[in-house]
């Protein structure tokens, strides 16, 4: 019997739904996904296994022009998964102005892998506007397939995941047969933590922040975890910890019941909050949070 195996690389603009669908073909919660852009800032690999295929999926950050060198490293992740990809897999939606990004537009454009086109978000919208859509981005890439599609309401996902399927080069597995992902428990906790401070937290406050998880003991029973949160300024750590600490309190208690539910086991969680001045510029901090270029 042959086995199939590639890389399929999921790149567009912030919040066009690219977690929400690689979750969906994933089948595992392995991206965080809240209403706020610029929640994935690392490529994440989520792997499925079949008997005769592989496929490897990569979330990418949202594409951005970079404002400082954390976006910088993040559009970089975005840009390497034009050259590394199998099946590139470009998500768009029916809210966001299609010319939003030129530049890495022309970068797909000039791209030879085979390209689907998801255009995410159709309940949003009428038939006919659906249709000047399908048309305006088979000008705009005449080589890719395209793919209307609600990944909320799971509508044509099979079809998109049966495809990717076909297109799958015959190759050997790339990852271990029971592999889910190439990232460590510790990245999916700190991911959690994030998360919530995603959803607890207002205005610049969830951009401004990074978790280190410092420790991460597991017992039989219980994990022990200590994890710090960095944040750039002094009046943040006021704001994270919150009056008479109740909002860090909130925040342990949230991140705590997620992670449970994550490792399958009780788990007593630590949280502290730093502050590491403008790390979202400093080279070291970067390099620490594992965004080398």
């Amino acid at each position: 019997m042959t086995h199939k195996a590639g890389f399929v690389n999921i790149i567009g603009n912030p919040n066009v739904g690219k977690s929400t669908l690689s979750n969906e073909l994933i089948g595992e919660r392995l991206s965080i996904i809240t209403s706020k852009a610029q929640t994935t800032r690392h490529r994440i690999f989520g792997i499925v296994n079949k008997d005769d295929y592989q496929i490897v999926f990569s979330d990418t950050p949202g594409v951005l022009k970079p404002k400082y060198k954390l976006q910088e490293s993040m559009l970089h992740f975005s840009k390497s998964a034009l050259s590394d990809a199998d099946i590139l897999l470009y998500i768009t939606d029916t809210v966001e102005t299609p010319d939003k990004n030129n530049e890495f537009l022309e970068m797909v454009k000039k791209s030879d892998i085979p390209a689907l086109l998801v255009i995410n978000k159709i309940d949003l919208i009428q038939q006919k506007e659906l249709e000047d859509l399908v048309d305006f981005w088979k000008k705009e890439i005449p080589r890719a397939e395209i793919y209307p599609m609600s990944a909320l309401h799971k509508f044509n996902i099979q079809n998109l995941y049966d495809r990717i399927v076909e297109l799958l080069p015959e190759s050997p597995p790339f990852f271990d047969k029971d592999a889910l992902t190439d990232k460590p428990e510790r990245f999916f906790i700190s991911e959690i933590i994030r998360e919530k401070i995603l959803l607890n937290y207002q205005k610049e406050i969830p951009y401004s922040v990074e978790i280190e998880v410092q420790e991460f003991k597991e017992g039989a029973k219980r994990t022990d975890i200590r994890a710090v949160i960095h944040v750039s300024r002094d009046s943040q750590k006021g704001i994270i910890i919150g009056h008479q600490g109740k909002a860090l309190k909130k925040l342990g208690i949230d991140s705590r019941k997620e992670i449970e539910l994550f490792l399958g086991k009780q788990v007593y969680l630590e949280l502290y909050v730093k502050v590491s001045k403008d790390w979202r510029d400093q080279d070291n901090f970067l390099k620490n949070f594992g965004y080398e270029k």
